[in-house]
């Protein structure tokens, strides 16, 4: 007699799949799941799997993987859901930016849980274009110190593109450093102690260094570019001049990305990073937040390069010089990563 398979539920082989701890098997039921567009059944794929843990079993990459999925493909009641406190730890990148890839802000403000987590959906979805209500944003926390609108001055920034299993994060293009100068020896008493910008430069790249295996060094001189160089050790550098929006595109880049190994913060965490980081260099930091015209008087007063010392550059770099001509204050950068 053939078995009476009636009361069979999609749900019973995934327990099994839990049960066993089969990571392959859930994997093949997130890739069905989402193909069928069955989110409520990708979400139970989530919760049992994110449930197994506390009894030793180790789904989080079937958990991260359906939470990442339903964040990024899913409509906007099951995307906004996933979007929440320490959800998407391990993902490629935060759910806040992955789920403003494809969902407009108002579409997913209704859903969205209120928390920070939710509030940089907002800054991500106002990176891309959408024009974002500033009301509706304090419903669910308190803005960031940095406007949602974008200022004159800044450029556009670069954003993260997500897929199904993997995400690619674009990257500034190196410059082509051409002009080649020897630093001359420094005298000690130019050099200054500039605790709040290396505080904003170590934050910035903070991923990198605390999670990974980077390493990042700042010096600050009365003096010139080429003086910060000489501080920074620099014995023969080669400088390429920037715009300072390509400046503040490198910044903003380094402050989203997790470096090799470190958590990828996100394109509005690294455009915030940018901003107290130009704040630091303008002495503007005691006066949080600046206006959007503070931000652009000190840029005016600043000149930016990038150098390298003619080594080949690998995995993730940020080199850059910064001379305040109004101030006769330099700074040097210099922050690596790699794999």
């Amino acid at each position: 007699m053939a078995a009476d398979l009636s009361d069979h539920s999609p749900d019973d082989d995934l327990d099994l799949l839990v049960h066993r701890a089969d990571l392959d098997g859930l994997v093949r039921m997130i890739d069905d799941r989402t193909s069928a567009r069955d989110w409520d059944g990708l979400r139970r794929v989530r919760d049992r799997s994110r449930a197994a843990l506390a009894t030793g079993r180790q789904l989080w990459p079937a958990a991260t993987l359906a939470e990442y999925r339903l964040a990024l493909l899913a409509p906007a009641p099951w995307a906004a859901a996933v979007v929440t406190e320490g959800a998407g730890r391990f993902a490629v990148g935060p759910l806040s930016e992955v789920v403003a890839q494809h969902h407009a802000f108002a579409e997913l403000a209704p859903h969205l849980a209120p928390g920070p987590h939710s509030v940089y959906v907002a800054y991500e979805r106002a990176l891309r274009g959408e024009m974002v209500e500033p009301q509706v944003v304090e419903r669910l926390g308190p803005l960031l110190d940095v406007p949602l609108e974008h200022a004159d001055w800044e450029p556009e920034y670069l954003l993260a593109e997500y897929h199904d299993r993997d995400a690619t994060f674009p990257s500034p293009p190196i410059p082509a450093t051409t002009h080649v100068v020897e630093p001359p020896p420094l005298d000690d008493r130019h050099r200054l102690d500039d605790l709040t910008t290396e505080l904003a430069v170590r934050a910035l790249v903070d991923p990198w260094t605390s999670s990974s295996n980077g390493r990042v060094s700042i010096a600050c001189v009365q003096g010139d570019a080429l003086a910060a160089l000489a501080a920074l050790g620099v014995t023969h550098a080669r400088l390429a001049p920037l715009t300072p929006g390509e400046a503040i595109r490198w910044i903003a880049w380094a402050g989203a990305s997790g470096g090799a190994h470190g958590r990828r913060k996100g394109a509005a965490a690294g455009r915030y990073d940018a901003w107290w980081l130009l704040a630091a260099l303008g002495d503007l930091v005691d006066e949080w937040p600046p206006t959007r015209d503070e931000i652009a008087e000190v840029l005016g007063d600043l000149d930016w390069w990038w150098w390298d010392a003619g080594e080949p550059l690998t995995g993730w770099q940020l080199r850059l010089a910064v001379h305040d001509r109004a101030e006769g204050v330099a700074w040097a950068i210099a922050a690596a990563d790699a794999d």
